[in-house]
């Protein structure tokens, strides 16, 4: 399976760096499973910092052997286990165990948008739910241990800015 990071950066070899943001499956090395998505961070990330280039980096991924020999925590769909992991990551509040890889919905702009009303009480947890099935969510996955990384081996990097 392919996976892709956005970054300003090449990311050859990834590391956990603790990071000072609180995201939306904890701490770890985020990807995607849709490129497009990754283009969309690493834009985000080089308008941000205001430096490198809007890098995608691409990795090979087995991901049947890390879903039977790691601890997995997957989820199906944005549903209301998922909004309840989320919304305690994004919090700081979750406590629960520690998973090598998270699999499950990613947070686009739109999606990120209901979470916030939902965690600022605008929307009951139905609503929210309700307004997540309507929603075009893409997958990502994330490496929160070091032995989930060795299953992700580098393969390329795209850089947008200078279009190579």
């Amino acid at each position: 399976m392919k996976l892709y990071h956005g970054s300003n950066v090449i990311v050859e070899k990834p590391e956990l760096i603790i990071q000072n943001r609180l995201l939306d499956f904890g701490f770890g090395f985020y990807t995607t499973t849709n490129k497009e998505q990754a283009v969309s961070f690493a834009t985000k990330v080089y308008m941000r910092r205001k430096a490198g280039n809007i890098i995608v980096n691409i990795y090979n991924f087995d991901i049947d052997a890390a879903f039977k020999e790691l601890k997995l925590l997957k989820f199906n769909s944005p549903d209301e286990s998922c909004l309840d992991f989320v919304a305690q990551n994004r919090s700081g509040t979750y406590n629960g165990e520690i998973y090598d890889l998270v699999y499950g919905p990613v947070a686009n702009d739109d999606i990120y948008q209901t979470f916030l009303l939902y965690t600022s009480g605008v929307l009951s947890k139905e609503q929210t739910l309700q307004a997540l099935k309507i929603k075009n969510v893409y997958n990502q996955i994330v490496f929160s241990t070091s032995a989930s990384l060795s299953y992700l081996h580098y393969a390329e990097t795209l850089n947008l800015k200078d279009g190579k």
